[in-house]
C-alpha cells in the first residue's frame, strides 16, 4: 500500500509549495549536568499537500516535534517557517493566532474541555473564525452525524469512553477545515475498524488539499502516508 501511495502522489507533491521548513531546530531542558536535548539539529521540509508520518521509539522526540509544528511549544532554538510566516520571529500571541488560522491538532490525550459538551467542544475551533452562529451550528451538526455522535452531543467528556473521546478529538481537529492537520497517535484508543475509518478519512482530507503530519507506532497507519521519517534520541535519521 505504501509503494502505491508514493507512486501515485510524489509527482504531485514535487510541484507544490512548501508548507513547513525547519532549519537546525533544537529543543533542550536545563539540568544540573547541563542541557538535555530532546531534539537535535532537525532540518526538515514538508510540502503543501503532503501526508507525512513520524516514527521512532518512545522518548525519541516525536510528540515534542509535533507540538512545535503545532505552535504549542515556545522554548526552542532554530528556524521554523510555516508557509510565508517565520514562526521563530513571532510573539506568543502571534503564534497562537497563527495556530488558530492554520492548525487542527489531534492530541494523544484528547485535551477536550471537561466543562463543555461534545457539541460545544466541536464549536471551539469554529468560534476562532468569522463564521455566523447558524453556520457553526450546521457544521457541528454535520460533524456529529459524520462521526455517529448525534446522540452524544449533550454529554460531557467524562461521560464518554476513551474511544468516543478520541472520535470527538478527531472531529474537533478537522471541523474548521484546517490547512495543516497534526495527529499524535490518532487511532490509539480506537478498535481496528474505527481506526481504519479514521485513516481513510485522513486520506480523503489529504486528497482534498490538507497537509497532514501524524505520529504513530503503527506501520498500517504509516502506509496511508506519502513519506515516513524516523527520530531516534532526538536526531532525525538519515
Amino acid at each position: 500500500m505504501m509503494n502505491r501511495a508514493k507512486n501515485r502522489s510524489e509527482p504531485q507533491i514535487e510541484r507544490l509549495n512548501r508548507m513547513i521548513t525547519l532549519k537546525n531546530l533544537e529543543k533542550s531542558y536545563t539540568t544540573k549536568a547541563g542541557p538535555f536535548y530532546v531534539l537535535r539539529q532537525i532540518d526538515l521540509e514538508i510540502a503543501e499537500g503532503e501526508f507525512l508520518t513520524i516514527m521512532g521509539p518512545s522518548g525519541a522526540g516525536k510528540s515534542t516535534l509535533l507540538s512545535i509544528l503545532g505552535l504549542l511549544e515556545g522554548a526552542w532554538a532554530g528556524e521554523y517557517y510555516l508557509q510565508e510566516h517565520a514562526v521563530h520571529a513571532l510573539s506568543v500571541k502571534q503564534r497562537s493566532a497563527l495556530a488558530k488560522q492554520y492548525v487542527g491538532f489531534v492530541f494523544q490525550q484528547y485535551h477536550l474541555l471537561d466543562d463543555l459538551t461534545v457539541a460545544e467542544n466541536l464549536d471551539i475551533p469554529l468560534s476562532y473564525r468569522d463564521i455566523r452562529k447558524s453556520e457553526r451550528q450546521a457544521l457541528v451538526a454535520d460533524m456529529l452525524d459524520r462521526f455517529g455522535m448525534v446522540a452524544k452531543k449533550d454529554l460531557y467528556p467524562n461521560q464518554l469512553s476513551g474511544g468516543q473521546q478520541q472520535l470527538v478529538a478527531v472531529a474537533r481537529a478537522i471541523i474548521a477545515s484546517p490547512k495543516l492537520i497534526l495527529a499524535d497517535e490518532p487511532t490509539g484508543n480506537l478498535h481496528s475498524e474505527q481506526g481504519r475509518e479514521i485513516m481513510e478519512l485522513f486520506r480523503k482530507l489529504n486528497a482534498d488539499g490538507a497537509t497532514i503530519v501524524q505520529v504513530t507506532h503503527s506501520e498500517a497507519n504509516a502506509a496511508f502516508s506519502h513519506r515516513t521519517i524516523r527520530l531516534r534520541d532526538g536526531w532525525l535519521e538519515k
